[in-house]
């Protein structure tokens, strides 16, 4: 959110731990005697306590033990296959990004403007729009438009943030994309179909539409969200906003390769996100952000078990029919100051993933 390559570090859903596997029997013991002794004075390597055996988890070297949430950062999630503790692995954390401006520029694929750039607010004032008539008699709601990110001004400071983006996205041997991606042997882009959603999802509007669009156009010239990512002891990889962001600025997409969720039921990875909640369950999509994604992939989610981790979101996740196809936005849902780490709640309305080990 220090382990071997085989052991996902930063995992934000939880599975209890399995068991340790009884040893075989020797000749003359007697049947249900002391067949978990091996087990019974296991404690763990951090705090010393031999409480909560479920959370405890054996490094497949030195047969020690560590609980998920007394390592660092903490594990959440029981990974499948082989774990060494951080004694046994020989990975290190990626510092820094090694590469100079230029080599920058090319990590992002960014585009040289072949006209003069405007300030993003003064770029939807330039878009054509149609007056709506109301009635004399009739009370029209306002609705509350999205607004594009507002990038740092200074170029350093941008190139600084993409830095950080990059060497996150490094370490954890992810691909950088700003789109939804389609793999072959993974779900076609055929498969992404709004109309399929049984919960009903929000329809972006045509103006909201050509915000986001915007965003994506100041993304491909290298003019980022505001975000910095930085590695924190405790929750890994994490997100902090580096300038002012006004409440209901689209922060950034969620994105990564889309795959049917039947075929990822017992995925243990850290990130994946609800696309398409179908009515067919064979039609459910989710977003896989391991092999490409963005920023979003290290914004982490509240424990939503406590007031305070409740107080700590700042973004609202939300999916859309964009044209026909779903979308998933990450959107301020209050005004956040420079400094303050973004926060969204993980488990939307499902309500299906165990929070309490998040920070």
């Amino acid at each position: 959110m220090a382990s071997s390559p085989a052991a996902p570090m930063f995992l934000r859903r939880r599975t209890q731990a399995p068991r340790p596997a009884a040893p075989a029997p020797l000749p003359g013991d007697s049947p249900g005697g002391d067949d978990d002794g091996e087990y019974d004075d296991l404690c763990c390597e951090e705090c010393g306590s031999g409480d909560s055996p479920a959370e405890l988890l054996l490094c497949d070297k030195c047969d020690r033990g560590y609980h998920l949430f007394c390592l660092r950062p903490i594990l959440v999630s029981v990974p499948k296959g082989s774990w060494f503790c951080p004694s046994c692995s020989n990975q290190k954390m990626v510092k820094s990004f090694p590469l100079v401006q230029t080599k920058i520029v090319d990590f992002f694929r960014i585009q040289k403007p072949s006209t003069p750039r405007k300030k993003p607010i003064e770029a939807i004032a330039d878009s054509p729009r149609k007056r709506k008539r109301v009635g004399s008699l009739v009370m029209s709601k306002k609705r509350r438009k999205l607004l594009p990110f507002n990038p740092s001004e200074d170029p350093d400071r941008r190139l600084e943030q993409m830095r950080s983006l990059a060497t996150a996205l490094l370490a954890s041997g992810t691909r950088f994309s700003d789109d939804l991606t389609y793999r072959r042997g993974m779900a076609p882009r055929s498969a992404n179909q709004a109309s399929l959603e049984k919960a009903g999802m929000q329809v972006l509007s045509k103006e909201d539409t050509e915000t986001l669009n915007l965003c994506k156009r100041m993304m491909d010239r290298g003019e980022c969200p505001p975000l910095m990512v930085v590695f924190d002891p405790l929750e890994g990889f994490t997100v902090e906003a580096d300038r002012f962001i006004k409440d209901l600025t689209i922060v950034t997409e969620y994105v990564g390769d889309v795959d049917y969720l039947e075929k990822r039921e017992d995925d243990d990875g850290d990130s994946m996100m609800t696309l398409l909640s179908a009515a067919d369950p064979a039609k459910s999509l989710v977003i896989c952000p391991y092999k490409h994604g963005n920023v979003a992939r290290f914004i982490n989610g509240i424990n939503n078990h406590t007031p305070e981790g409740k107080r700590k979101q700042n973004l609202k996740c939300v999916r859309y029919d964009v044209d026909g196809e779903c979308r998933v936005l990450l959107i301020a849902n209050r005004d956040i100051p420079k400094g303050e780490r973004l926060y969204y709640d993980y488990n939307g309305y499902e309500h299906e993933y165990p929070t309490e080990h998040f920070v």
